[in-house]
């Protein structure tokens, strides 16, 4: 019989350390001219971005080692937490931009979406994890799953916040498949939800104008494409090698805050198409890890918290490329471990804090282990 992991896969936590390293890197790079004409201090954004980065480190570290089966118990919580705060910020949210996505706590903003994501994770594992025949049933089985996902959809279009309802939704269905729900019955949602999705689109202009505005930027590049445009000449003057760290040009207000959603195109700018490559090869091999981490752990909670906490870094990269890249329209989807913001970096440490917990119960060794000798 097989020793079971004694401590958690190193290699997995390298990378996420990685990941966070480059990403304070590129903020510094991207941001100092937005802040030093916006707050008169051309490292107002790294400063706050390195201390949430040592605070997120620090709380990974401390999730990696409680059990991660301890969130059984405080999945139901979490989850009705993060109902509460979606309700509060309709009702108390900071407005920018147009949306309500922010609470105001004084000392920080706080974005309840990042929270709502590992949230639904934590509960849509548990209960999950014990509802396999059942989950074949669709009144009893599925939909009440679907409906929990429609309300937090709701309340994150109400915002709005178009990006993160496409990401929530995605990880309920990508963890639904994984617990043995019908294909038929995933389908008609898909079928239902896609269907909804475009009359979304059709009812609002804004959304309208971004879907239009995608398929010929250049038509209104002083309009809705200007930042699409800009990301695309950021991409296009950065090579193969790039213009060189530090040296970019979009970023000097060109690119509205580069330091967030378009920090992809910042990277490709100034270290080429040799320096994106290497981070979506870092991406890569973070979620083959996370994976693997999820085929292996020793039961289907962890497992399937596994699965929904990969699908969460992999459709928020992808979808952050693909916007920046002009292949898809413009969304406001951050590149995790890289966008600036506390929030977003917080909860995606304490995400890999759980991850590397599971790891170091897998009955398959990935990382750093004590192996037993005994062939018996």
């Amino acid at each position: 019989m097989k020793s079971k992991q004694k401590h958690f896969d190193f290699g997995f936590l390298l990378i996420v350390l990685a990941l966070i390293a480059f990403g304070l890197v590129m903020v510094f790079s991207s941001s100092s001219e937005a802040a030093r004409v916006n707050h008169g201090d051309a490292l107002y954004f790294i400063k706050r971005q390195t201390a949430w980065a040592i605070i997120s480190i620090f709380c990974m570290f401390v999730t990696s080692g409680i059990d991660y089966r301890r969130y059984k118990k405080l999945s139901k919580p979490a989850m009705g937490l993060a109902f509460i705060l979606l309700v509060a910020v309709l009702i108390v949210g900071v407005e920018i931009n147009g949306g309500k996505r922010w609470l105001d706590l004084k000392v920080i903003g706080f974005q309840p979406s990042e929270v709502a994501k590992l949230a639904l994770i934590l509960f849509f594992a548990n209960g999950l994890s014990g509802n396999g025949k059942q989950l074949k049933r669709f009144g009893t089985g599925f939909l009440p799953y679907i409906c929990i996902l429609g309300i937090i959809a709701i309340l994150l279009l109400a915002e709005p916040h178009m990006s993160a309802t496409v990401v929530i939704v995605l990880i309920g269905v990508a963890m639904l498949f994984a617990a043995g729900a019908k294909i038929s019955h995933l389908a008609l949602i898909g079928s239902l939800g896609f269907g909804a999705g475009i009359a979304l689109i059709f009812s609002s202009p804004y959304r309208l104008q971004r879907l239009t505005s995608f398929q010929d930027p250049f038509k209104d590049i002083l309009g809705d494409g200007w930042q699409i445009v800009q990301s695309l000449y950021a991409i296009g003057s950065g090579g193969l090698f790039g213009v060189g760290f530090g040296r970019s040009r979009q970023k000097f207000l060109y690119i509205p805050e580069p330091h967030n959603d378009f920090i992809f195109s910042i990277i490709c700018e100034e270290l080429g198409y040799i320096g994106a490559v290497a981070v979506i090869f870092m991406f890569a091999i973070l979620i083959f890890k996370s994976v693997m981490i999820a085929i292996n752990a020793p039961d289907k909670f962890g497992s399937l918290v596994a699965t929904g906490i990969t699908t969460l870094v992999a459709v928020e990269m992808i979808i952050n490329v693909l916007v920046v890249t002009s292949t898809m329209p413009v969304t406001g989807m951050a590149l995790p471990f890289f966008s600036y913001g506390g929030t977003s970096l917080l909860m995606h440490a304490v995400a890999m804090g759980i991850m590397l917990n599971i790891s170091k119960h897998t009955t398959k060794p990935s990382g750093v282990e004590l192996k037993n000798k005994n062939p018996k």
